[in-house]
């Protein structure tokens, strides 16, 4: 049995010491104070570690089952999302007017991550609902929002995203699922959709697909491309549920992992939907839904990778090998804890180093977002740049912090009675779906640097140059304001590179575009951890606080900065040898 303890202390840090929530300026902010969000991420916290944590190798073990065209979910997920409906979560940041709690955005990635840690394949039931919540709450008629959005607040309807056939992947412009307008303004949907995750199951009444297809008269490409509402069972005009729709569960993919989550081949045949949004538009729409998940996707790489760096450090602490160097450590025992071991540290500190700095950044991105939400288009700029750094970045590097914590196990983490497997096999998805990392680089590279004339890159460079400004003569400055500069002017060369090179040469950009993903991303966390060291020593300095959690903190910030900022210069390197060795065989060479 895998261990779990929800990270509060670091998550109240984060929230008000750093982005110092309540005195944000935004509306209702003011009221989150300490004790508020602390009641908050206690109760999450009890859920996911008493309730879905319990749950998680059951679901691993079991998987769903598909019988007589139902989907079975594992034993025990219909009391836990009971619970979790019952608990008000799946309403926590949505709008009151629908029966949400009205919260912030931030605060609902804090207890998202909670969740995703103690059971991501679970918690995938409510996410996708929340972000096909926002796609209606964004583009669909009142008469939609009040026939979907009360029943999709509280979970009793679940939600899907409908992108991807057998034959189109990201190409979405490739996609056959037809529309066929009708005299009453609905349309028939005919295709089929695969890899959609909570495709159907018995947690709900029923389920809203999102779903992508083509309506005569749209043309060749994305641009042909519409969004309808198509539910499981078509809905009376009194709210009830009718007749069962033209939807259908083909069959269960088989998976490396999340097993606990149902992953439909969906056909439609003759499906009846509604228009979401603009007719021809529905990419616009559906980036509504992608935009948040992909940032909840940066937020499930590195929460599948903390319960395993949690479990990795007792196992390390417990687990008795080879003496230490320096002398016996523990005279009582046959042997030292593994964790004497300077290379054990090096790999939980790099676990460690990571993981405390990507839930600051994924933090940040869901602030901005409240920020975007509330009128800034600035923020809005910010997040939107930002967006495919935290889902590629955040999910290679929790795989990989994953795939460490195992390691510490030796044999045992690769044997399945400890657990260690299920966080590797669930993180790998993370890196894969919502547009897989590669494409992530292209989109930054190729789509968001140049956004708005540069504007939201250059805005980046000068909030780091402003930081670095006002800090780098402070007590922190040697530490970490030193190699944010150094890092920092690696990003700029890069993207001067790119902006010298892409218009003779495109493919000299696109053979980096992998490389700045990265390179922006520890750039980033490098600005989260000059953060977090700021606050953490002008608490020591005023005597506030916990010392011990505050020292610890700046000691696995300077890890960070020491150990793994550095390899910005790396990424550069890369980046600046151009698109000759990527490109220099032809294909038949391989």
């Amino acid at each position: 049995m895998t261990i779990y303890n929800p990270p509060v202390r670091d998550m109240q840090f984060a929230l008000h010491d750093v982005l110092k929530l309540s005195k944000s300026g935004l509306p209702g902010h003011e009221d989150l104070d300490r004790d508020f969000t602390e009641a908050v991420l206690d109760a999450a916290g009890k859920l996911a570690s008493e309730v879905l944590a319990p749950l998680n190798a059951v679901g691993d073990r079991q998987g769903c089952r598909l019988e007589n065209g139902v989907v079975r979910t594992p034993d025990g997920f219909d009391k836990a999302f009971q619970a979790m409906k019952d608990g008000g979560w799946t309403a926590l940041d949505c709008d009151p007017e629908y029966g949400g709690q009205g919260m912030p955005y931030v605060l609902g990635v804090a207890t998202g991550e909670m969740f995703v840690s103690a059971n991501m394949a679970f918690n995938m039931y409510q996410g996708l609902t929340h972000g096909a919540y926002s796609a209606i709450h964004a583009h669909g008629t009142e008469e939609q929002k009040r026939t979907y959005l009360p029943k999709m607040v509280s979970c009793d309807w679940t939600g899907t995203m409908n992108l991807t056939e057998p034959h189109s992947g990201t190409d979405l412009g490739m996609l056959r699922t037809k529309a066929d307008p009708q005299p009453d303004g609905s349309y028939l949907i005919t295709g089929q959709k695969i890899f959609i995750s909570a495709g159907d199951h018995d947690l709900a009444e029923n389920v809203i697909h999102l779903v992508l297809a083509k309506a005569p008269g749209g043309g060749e490409g994305t641009r042909g491309i519409s969004l309808f509402i198509v539910p499981k069972y078509l809905v009376n005009e009194d709210g009830s549920l009718g007749a069962r729709n033209g939807v259908s569960v083909g069959a269960l993919e088989e998976k490396m992992g999340i097993h606990g989550n149902a992953t439909c081949v969906m056909n439609y045949d003759g499906a009846k939907g509604w228009l979401l949004g603009d007719l021809h538009k529905g990419m616009r729409a559906m980036f509504t839904m992608m935009n948040e998940a992909r940032l909840g996707v940066g937020l499930q790489g590195y929460a599948c990778a903390v319960p395993a760096y949690q479990n990795a450090v007792a196992y390390a602490k417990d687990r008795l090998q080879g003496r230490a160097v320096t002398g016996v450590q523990n005279a009582q025992g046959a042997a030292d804890p593994l964790i004497v071991h300077p290379d054990i540290r090096r790999s939980l500190m790099d676990q460690k180093s990571f993981l405390e700095g990507a839930r600051m950044l994924a933090l940040w991105g869901a602030h901005l977002i409240d920020k975007a939400n509330a009128g800034d288009a600035d923020a809005e700029g910010l997040v939107s740049l930002l967006t495919p750094v935290i889902k590629g970045f955040l999910t290679d590097k929790g795989f990989e912090t994953a795939v460490l914590a195992q390691q510490i196990y030796g044999g045992h983490g690769y044997i399945e009675e400890h657990g260690m497997s299920q966080f590797v096999r669930d993180a790998r998805i993370t890196m894969i779906y919502e547009g897989a990392n590669g494409v992530q680089a292209l989109d930054l590279v190729g789509r968001k640097l140049a956004q708005d004339g540069g504007k939201h890159v250059m805005a980046f460079f000068e909030l780091v140059k402003a930081f670095c400004k006002q800090h780098g003569e402070g007590p922190v400055g040697t530490d970490f304001i030193a190699p944010l500069k150094a890092a920092s002017k690696d990003l700029q060369t890069a993207a001067m590179f790119f902006m010298e090179r892409s218009m003779k040469n495109p493919n000299d950009a696109l053979s980096g575009s992998y490389d700045f993903m990265h390179l922006f991303g520890h750039v980033a966390l490098g600005l989260m951890w000059a953060q977090m060291a700021v606050a953490a020593q002008g608490s020591l300095d005023a005597g506030d606080g916990d010392a011990v959690f505050l020292k610890t903190k700046l000691a696995t910030g300077r890890y960070y900065m020491k150990r793994q900022l550095p390899m910005t210069a790396t990424h550069l390197a890369r980046i600046q040898s151009g698109a000759e060795p990527v490109m220099e065989l032809e294909a038949e060479a391989f």
